[in-house]
């Protein structure tokens, strides 16, 4: 008997909800959760000013539960936001964490779920499977359509030294539940929908060519991209437009699913340093270097015919096109919706020259996500593709001169 596809263990850890208006069922699936449960609601400052927190609260109230609100997350959290968390935590003694808002206030409750559960500093995690005790059960609630921490298992925090981002995974922080709730996206700042989509798409299109892709991620991969090929453009001219942004969420949440049986590759790789020494926001910075890296990994023969395949399923090519007229035709979409998206498409226009590409690609080869690129990544490969991503190669809304610096966010609005 002859088994043409790759064998895979998946296991599904988070029930999702979805659908317009979903944030009132949050108290009713906390109790379901966790009984009459104190609960510790992380979320941010943007989130609080748009009034999302407070109706959070509110139902979470109305359904007898008690809460405690810790909304002091910061944009890309480190070290000090977890710490700064737990202190509340220990205080407060929840026995339910939710996360609203973007990915770092999802992140920053699992970083305080490892800490209040089982001790220690977020270092100690780094990596997998290195929380040896229970861990209290999480509910995320996005409002942003971009990262998928809903549907992962990993906290992402930097170092505050360093300011290296760590992967701190284990199968106990993944949510239990995650809402769904389109409307909540709808208040998002446009530059915030334009860098977390960018962040979706990304998601999507790595995802789909990892050495760790098998034909379950890839079916997640395949409809998320082609939801925000699609939903993307719409809801930048759009933002009122309620069944686009719902596309928008529950690609990221596909995203998200693909990314834990498949992880990431180069854009990541190379994106990561960026927000570390430059202050680039990360959807922008791995936006920026993506159709870079798609063309770098199409030298590679079984990545071009991944890729075809989800260029044919976002329409952007048939299924008998030749695989490089198909990578071709998805670099330049991804191209299109930067553009469209108003993201810089050099390093340069970020303060980014010559002379930092050698400590820029040093760390960059070093970045765990890179060991899943399907080509390998060293130093070199790293230094080509900061090099080609030097150059301006593309236009967006208003030309190099606005855009220069235009998606810099002011603090608070990635929310």
């Amino acid at each position: 008997m002859n088994v043409d596809v790759a064998g895979f263990d998946y296991v599904p850890r988070t029930r999702l909800i979805y659908g317009a208006g979903v944030l009132n069922q949050l108290g009713t699936v906390a109790r379901e959760i966790a009984g009459n449960a104190k609960v510790l609601l992380v979320t941010d400052q943007g989130i609080v000013q748009a009034g999302h927190a407070a109706r959070a609260q509110s139902v979470l109230e109305a359904a007898g539960l008690g809460v405690v609100v810790y909304d002091k997350v910061r944009e890309n959290p480190d070290t000090r936001d977890v710490d700064a968390c737990l202190q509340v935590a220990k205080a407060a003694q929840p026995t339910l964490l939710i996360g609203l808002g973007g990915g770092s206030s999802m992140d920053v409750a699992k970083g305080t779920n490892f800490l209040y559960t089982n001790g220690g500093r977020m270092q100690d995690y780094r990596g997998v499977g290195k929380a040896a005790q229970p861990m209290l059960p999480l509910i995320c609630v996005p409002t942003t359509a971009g990262t998928g921490s809903e549907c992962q298992s990993f906290a992402l925090i930097a170092d505050e030294t360093t300011h290296q981002k760590m992967a701190c995974g284990d199968p106990k922080t993944a949510a239990r539940v995650a809402l769904l709730d389109p409307e909540l996206t709808v208040s998002q700042p446009p530059r915030v929908t334009a860098c977390t989509g960018i962040d979706a798409l990304s998601h999507a299109v790595e995802t789909a060519v990892t050495k760790k892709r098998s034909e379950f991620s890839a079916v997640f991969s395949r409809e998320a991209c082609a939801w925000i090929v699609e939903s993307l453009p719409v809801v930048l001219k759009e933002p009122q437009n309620l069944r686009a942004r719902g596309h928008m969420q529950l690609a990221a949440a596909f995203a998200g699913t693909a990314i834990e049986s498949s992880m990431l590759g180069a854009a990541h790789a190379c994106a990561n340093p960026l927000t570390a020494n430059f202050g680039i926001v990360h959807g922008l910075a791995v936006g920026l270097m993506l159709p870079t890296v798609v063309r770098f990994n199409a030298h590679d023969a079984v990545a071009r015919e991944h890729y075809l395949d989800l260029a044919a399923t976002a329409g952007l090519c048939r299924r008998n096109e030749d695989p490089r007229a198909a990578v071709e035709a998805l670099a330049t979409r991804i191209e299109f919706l930067l553009n469209a998206a108003g993201i810089p498409r050099s390093l340069s226009e970020l303060g980014v020259n010559k002379t930092h590409l050698a400590k820029l690609s040093d760390e960059a080869s070093k970045q765990w996500t890179g060991t899943f690129n399907p080509r390998a990544l060293g130093p070199a490969d790293c230094a080509s593709l900061y090099a080609t991503a030097l150059e301006i190669r593309g236009d967006g809304w208003g030309g190099g001169e606005r855009r220069r610096g235009s998606l810099r966010l002011e603090k608070g609005e990635l929310s």
